[in-house]
């Protein structure tokens, strides 16, 4: 019920010490290009999924980097897979913390029943894109899953809110993941994996307590997040294919656009942007 409901939200948790050291370790920043009015409600979308989405917990799960002093009135519901809460304690953080299932159920609930100034915030390439976070040192193209993603255009439409596009720069960089390009056998493997249980196996690593050549924690690389525009969507309780796709298209050409022109400002002229 919780999940679907809004969780247990606490400020006096999103406000722990411990969460502003965790930004401070990468270091993880935002960025605000425009205002968000507390009458509407939004959907953003998160990208790229990374291997642990660790800009999208400090910016939109915590007050560490500000987010309620930037945007005023704005309240953010980072959504998750329902497996995640299966975990006593490690369910009631997330719950602390604001943090809700992506299920169908509780984005309605969300953005119609808890009034406005709501955010909901998907990150929209799911396992599949994070079969795809290579290090920039590595390779200089973020590949984005998104253009059979649709769900989150047609639940905007449907429920009136307004799409708003998110892009952190640096959250590919802070694991290395084991080459497996596509038609590899480790690849196919993952694939299949994925399909079958709903999440993606990835085979990484970051660096260890005492040295920095190997292990489980994420590598010092800095994540900075830029918040765009809001999209403005009419409401439409049952849209047709073209009105989603029309969207849809609108919301990749934001998405590029916010790239483009902040890439040169986070040090990352060289890096290139596939949306497959």
């Amino acid at each position: 019920m919780f999940l679907f409901a809004g969780g247990r939200r606490s400020y006096w948790v999103r406000s722990w010490r411990i969460w502003r050291w965790f930004r401070d370790y990468f270091p993880i920043r935002l960025i605000k290009t425009a205002n968000l009015d507390p009458t509407k409600n939004y959907i953003f979308g998160y990208h790229p999924h990374g291997i642990a989405s660790a800009g999208a917990f400090c910016n939109f799960a915590t007050e560490a980097t500000n987010f309620s002093e930037l945007f005023p009135g704005i309240v953010p519901h980072l959504l998750t897979l329902e497996g995640q809460f299966y975990c006593p304690f490690h369910r009631e953080l997330m719950l602390f913390c604001g943090i809700n299932s992506v299920a169908k159920e509780s984005i309605v609930n969300i953005l119609n029943y808890k009034g406005k100034g709501n955010a909901a915030i998907i990150v929209i390439g799911g396992a599949q894109e994070a079969l795809d976070a290579v290090p920039s040192t590595f390779e200089s193209t973020v590949r984005l899953k998104l253009n059979s993603r649709l769900g989150f255009v047609r639940m905007a439409i449907i429920n009136g809110a307004y799409l708003v596009p998110v892009f952190s720069f640096g959250e590919n960089d802070i694991f290395y993941q084991a080459p497996n390009s596509i038609g590899s056998i480790l690849r196919k493997i993952q694939t299949g994996f994925t399909k079958l249980v709903g999440f993606s196996p990835p085979v990484f690593h970051g660096r260890g307590v005492f040295q920095y050549s190997y292990g489980f924690l994420p590598y010092r690389k800095p994540i900075t997040t830029v918040i765009g525009s809001p999209i403005p969507v009419v409401r439409k309780p049952d849209p047709s294919e073209s009105e989603v796709r029309e969207l849809h298209a609108k919301y990749v050409t934001a998405l590029k656009e916010l790239f483009e022109t902040h890439k040169k400002e986070v040090g990352a002229e060289k890096l290139e942007l596939e949306v497959y």
